[in-house]
């Protein structure tokens, strides 16, 4: 049977890496790519629809093509990108639930994947050593992409309901890694000198690229219903991986955590909400039982193996210039002692 896959967010690169991928399937006659802005990378022989999903005229580009497979890739992690939290969350949110409208009225469409987070739980003092996919977050997402994550599951979970004919997979992810993959984890790993909360060594887990495509591929080209939490085995502590980093780290007290965030945001350091903040106090470990059992996927990388991948592919043990992480330094001193107002 002829299958044609539509995949959003295809302009960052796990979204377009994977419409590479789905070329090289022999049954997938056509793959289409969309986004809002044009992809940077080579999409090989995939088609690219400049679209917003916000719009109602994502109905029409997969009535036309007669889609029978979508792939929901869009949902942004970080405001950067997207020109403020509140474009952020209208792309999330309200682009998540245009694009299931259109579903449920396309008769074509037959599979949904989406691409969801281990977010979803949040990060609590009080949280179990290990979610599994059938446990409830211990405290409720407030804000940034967290939020937004639950929110996009809860609509997943009512057009599941609406159009039971259609095989619904949501895959929630544990943080991306490897050489290529750019998020604000990875940009705090990359800091001159990377701050810590005193006090707390959260446990971290982590997907690399090449095993979330992979998980994303079983689920997009097998029949793979449900919801599956998917990183690779163990886990890291927060001060482990930074000393893999070979970065040197300052501590700093969790009264400083919010500022910390504000300054960071404000040099381009990296990109971190409240709840990613909480994320470095608390950690949160996923159980991965039915990713092996239900999705099929043995990852290739531990959490360990992807984290140092990342290290080696952004070169990150090399020499670090001493005024950088002077300038680094003191702007953190500044955050603790002036409330980040100075400079």
């Amino acid at each position: 049977m002829a299958r044609v896959v539509m995949v959003t967010g295809v302009s960052r690169h796990l979204g377009g890496r994977f419409a590479q991928l789905l070329q090289a399937d022999p049954d997938i006659t056509r793959v289409i790519g969309v986004d809002v802005v044009p992809p940077k990378q080579d999409l090989g022989d995939a088609e690219f629809v400049r679209a917003d999903i916000r719009n109602p005229i994502i109905g029409k580009v997969i009535s036309r093509a007669e889609v029978d497979t979508v792939v929901h890739m869009a949902v942004l992690a970080t405001p950067v990108g997207a020109g403020g939290r509140a474009t952020m969350k209208e792309i999330n949110v309200i682009g998540t639930m245009q694009l299931l409208a259109a579903c449920q009225k396309a008769p074509s469409v037959a599979k949904l994947v989406v691409k969801s987070s281990t977010s979803v739980y949040g990060s609590s003092p009080r949280d179990p050593a290990m979610f599994t996919e059938d446990q409830e977050p211990q405290a409720l997402a407030r804000s940034g992409y967290a939020k937004d994550s639950v929110e996009v599951e809860g609509y997943v979970r009512g057009f599941a309901r609406r159009r039971p004919d259609v095989i619904v997979s949501t895959l929630r992810f544990a943080n991306f890694v490897g050489p290529v993959v750019r998020t604000a984890l990875t940009s705090y790993f990359s800091l001159p000198v990377v701050p810590t909360l005193l006090g707390f060594d959260p446990r971290l887990q982590f997907i690399h690229e090449r095993d979330g495509l992979e998980a994303m591929w079983r689920a997009t080209l097998e029949d793979r219903p449900g919801t599956f939490n998917v990183a690779g085995d163990g886990v890291l502590t927060l001060s482990q991986a930074v000393r893999r980093t070979g970065r040197p780290s300052v501590p700093l007290p969790q009264p400083a955590a919010p500022l910390l965030g504000q300054v960071m945001r404000r040099l381009g350091l990296a990109d971190f909400s409240s709840e990613q903040l909480r994320f470095l106090a608390y950690g949160r470990g996923v159980d991965t039982t039915r990713m092996k059992e239900g999705l099929g996927l043995i990852p290739h990388y531990t959490s360990a193996e992807a984290f140092d991948d990342f290290v080696r592919g952004q070169g990150l043990r090399g020499p670090l210039s001493r005024d950088s992480v002077t300038a680094v330094e003191q702007r953190l001193l500044d955050v603790v002692t002036h409330g980040g107002a100075r400079g």
